[in-house]
């Protein structure tokens, strides 16, 4: 009987690659019968792959860069030009597994007998996530309550087709996780994360960004960690990144525009206040409830939108006025925002029974079985 072959397909940032590898890993583990593969667009992603599956405890697991190589010349190659060019290797597998929604775009290109599994690459509000590709997909996971509402409620995707199975990454970051937190700053002063989103819609970057970075810089209450969502900088010219200059050498400031500190929940873990927008990382900072304050540089009317439930976590600011002092109050209210943070993420995150990557590796393999499973 031929072997079941299943994909694991980056082909965005290497963020990614951190929400599904140890589930790919599980299945290879578990599921002996299942051939299991990781295939990449970037060198990038395919270099953090081969540095993660060793210290994660293998199995080994055959990994591809994909081509062509002229497509791989930027930063990030184009999704669906590697899409076209990948299809005849894409459709030698029976199932491909993705953290991304641009995947769905096979359909349209032919590939009709191939299982798709979207995994999901993080846990946030934001509503762009919660669309039509959705449906496309034949398994999708919610990583708790929330996300299954969101995507089944509407209608988005068949409750059948949704499994909740936790979240795969924080699998991930716990089995990385050093004895003791890396030292960042000569000062041992209190360390505050700013993680704006790259959407300019919804990220406080480019109205307000440099007056942050201004305020700690002119302040010496606490140590900045300037970590930005990984796209925010992404191919970003000299012009972009001329206003950061100010700041490169400063002993308070740590200037982090992806590297992998920024997006393996390295920072998160170690920071004692989270000031951000929009972005899902601050689900994986209240895994342990801390300050957060959020910067509402488009003056949304927010409240009770769920799109920006995280910022009932902590204060929201509208300017960068009087930040610090803001910060200061949510430091000593900790108290009266814990509640919010711990009820979102029981409600963000399933946690109970065994670990979120063995049950998102089960619900894989029992979907490829199922679909090889002869009828009668």
């Amino acid at each position: 009987m031929t072997r079941q072959r299943i994909c694991f397909l980056y082909i965005a940032q290497a963020h990614q690659v951190l929400h599904s590898l140890t589930v790919a890993l599980e299945l290879a583990r578990h599921f002996p019968e299942l051939e299991i593969e990781a295939a990449t667009t970037s060198q990038a992603s395919y270099d953090y792959i081969e540095h993660l599956i060793p210290r994660l405890g293998g199995p080994a697991i055959r990994t591809r860069l994909l081509g062509p190589a002229w497509l791989r010349r930027g930063v990030t190659p184009p999704k669906v030009a590697m899409l076209a060019a990948n299809l005849p290797l894409l459709s030698r597998y029976d199932a491909i597994v993705t953290p991304e929604r641009t995947t769905a775009l096979v359909r349209k290109m032919g590939l009709r007998r191939q299982l798709l599994v979207y995994t999901q690459h993080g846990a946030g509000d934001r509503g762009g996530p919660f669309e039509p590709r959705l449906a496309q997909f034949d398994l999708v996971f919610a990583s708790g309550r929330k996300l299954f509402e969101r995507m089944v409620g509407p209608g988005l995707v068949k409750p059948e087709n949704c499994a909740v199975v936790g979240y795969p990454k924080f699998d991930l970051v716990d089995a990385l996780a050093p004895a003791r937190p890396p030292r960042l700053f000569a000062q041992d002063l209190p360390v505050v994360i700013y993680n704006p989103h790259f959407d300019p819609d919804i990220s406080s970057w480019p109205r307000l960004g440099a007056r942050v970075l201004e305020a700690f810089a002119g302040d010496g209450r606490y140590n900045l960690i300037f970590a930005p969502h990984i796209r925010l900088f992404e191919g970003a010219g000299a012009g972009a990144l001329e206003a950061l200059a100010p700041f490169r050498d400063h002993p308070r400031i740590l200037l982090d525009l992806g590297g992998r500190a920024a997006i393996d929940m390295t920072y998160t873990s170690l920071a004692d206040v989270y000031l951000g927008d929009s972005s899902s990382q601050v689900y994986e900072f209240i895994r342990t409830p801390r300050p957060c304050v959020f910067l509402n540089a488009h003056r949304v009317a927010w409240q009770g939108e769920e799109n920006y439930l995280n910022w009932t976590f902590g204060p929201v600011l509208e300017t960068a006025e009087r930040l610090l002092d803001v910060i200061d109050g949510a430091r000593r209210d900790l108290a009266r925002w814990r509640p919010a943070q711990e009820a979102a993420f029981r409600y963000s995150f399933d946690t109970q029974g065994p670990p979120a990557s063995r049950r998102a590796a089960q619900a894989i393999a029992d979907l490829v079985h199922k679909a090889d499973k002869p009828p009668g």
